[in-house]
């Protein structure tokens, strides 16, 4: 008897029989970047960075072009104009990101109802039930893709797997305009090659910590015991662990409550100094700021995060009893927290800041708004 190869039905059959799920993460390719460069064809092919230029301006986004030289979101301006001289950059135009991202969502809920965005240009699609009665995730995804394209003229990279985690890396593992799947069965096999660093919230200083244990890889990652991550890694062991085996029973939240409007950044190396403190503060009340914006969010509580070397993580927070007025009485508040605990007692690795008590994030939601702290670095 002669064995077929085995289908997209085939898959979908035995996703079904195990009760595993049909997930498609979409991200479109460098967004702010691509709807400058499609509005403006005098910036097509050309190293683009969204935001300020100067002084204490911060790149929010970069073309593919320029990315080629190392330029990357929340990079001070003038470290990325110094990498790549040519670099143009423009205004954040929200309406126009927001427009664009209204035309995808809607695309999405052609298919499905079961949506969770995560910023304006990404979102996780479950389609296990698909609304046309399809069936293939990978068909979906394929149609999803064509679909923005005709209506957008912007490009959008998928992943296709069984469940978040996987569909999320499938997504950027063909960048740009591409597309992964992986199957049922494939997934501790995909994550075995992968370096560590693609692991979701393995950062620089944990990915050093890592090497120095002898785990460089998912395979490495995944042959250590749970005892052996908890000793180490604390409260993230159980994730690391599940994550080396391609496992994620998280479900696609179409209704998730969004409580904050953020964002945090990673050091590559620490820092202590009060000066460098205040200038990466400024930094990311720059970017956070125009989160808040697009989000059209207002909120009253501003709060500070700072993790130290040590991996200890510290807040401090100020409430208002209105919302908070606008940008300048956001910095204030956030410099105000800041100051209170200079100097500190140590160099710290990240700083975060995030608004909330929010109002408006909600109605923001079927936008793809970003409201929960969005990784800068």
């Amino acid at each position: 008897m002669t064995r077929r190869a085995p289908s997209d039905e085939d898959d979908s059959a035995r996703a079904g029989e195990l009760g595993l799920r049909k997930i498609i993460h979409v991200d479109m390719d460098a967004f702010f970047a691509s709807v400058e460069q499609r509005d403006n064809p005098e910036l097509k092919g050309k190293p683009v960075a969204v935001g300020g230029a100067g002084g204490r301006g911060v790149v929010a986004a970069a073309s593919y072009e320029a990315r080629k030289f190392g330029v990357r979101s929340a990079m001070p301006s003038v470290t990325a104009q110094r990498l790549c001289p040519d670099l143009v950059f423009v205004r954040p135009r929200f309406d126009a990101y927001k427009e664009a991202s209204r035309q995808i969502r809607r695309v999405f809920e052609h298919y499905t109802s079961v949506i969770e965005p995560l910023s304006l240009d990404e979102a996780y699609l479950d389609v296990t039930d698909d609304r046309l009665g399809i069936g293939s995730a990978t068909r979906i995804a394929t149609l999803i893709r064509q679909e923005i394209r005709a209506k957008t003229r912007l490009t959008a990279s998928a992943g296709v797997s069984y469940n978040k985690f996987l569909a999320k890396l499938a997504s950027d593992q063909n960048k740009p305009d591409g597309m992964c799947i992986i199957r049922p069965g494939e997934g501790a096999q995909f994550v075995a090659g992968l370096p560590i660093r693609r692991f979701h919230g393995v950062g620089p200083k944990a990915e050093e910590k890592m090497r120095a244990l002898g785990i460089a890889t998912g395979a490495d990652l995944a042959a250590k015991d749970i005892a052996f991550l908890r000793q180490h890694f604390g409260s993230m062991a159980d994730y690391l662990f599940r994550a080396a085996r391609g496992i994620d029973l998280r479900p696609v939240a179409a209704h998730r409550i969004r409580k904050s409007v953020g964002g945090e950044r990673t050091f590559s190396q620490d820092i202590g100094s009060g000066s460098m403190l205040r200038e990466t503060l400024e930094n990311i009340i720059d970017i956070v700021w125009e989160r808040i914006e697009a989000a059209e969010a207002r909120g009253r509580t501003v709060t500070l995060k700072l993790k130290f070397t040590d991996f200890q993580i510290m807040t401090r927070a100020t409430s208002l009893p209105d919302f908070v007025g606008g940008k300048d009485e956001f910095g204030k508040l956030a410099r105000a927290l800041l100051e209170a605990e200079l100097p500190l007692r140590g160099p710290i690795r990240l700083m975060g800041l995030t608004l909330s008590g929010l109002e408006g994030a909600e109605t923001s939601a079927r936008e793809a708004i970003d409201t929960a702290q969005l990784s800068l670095l």
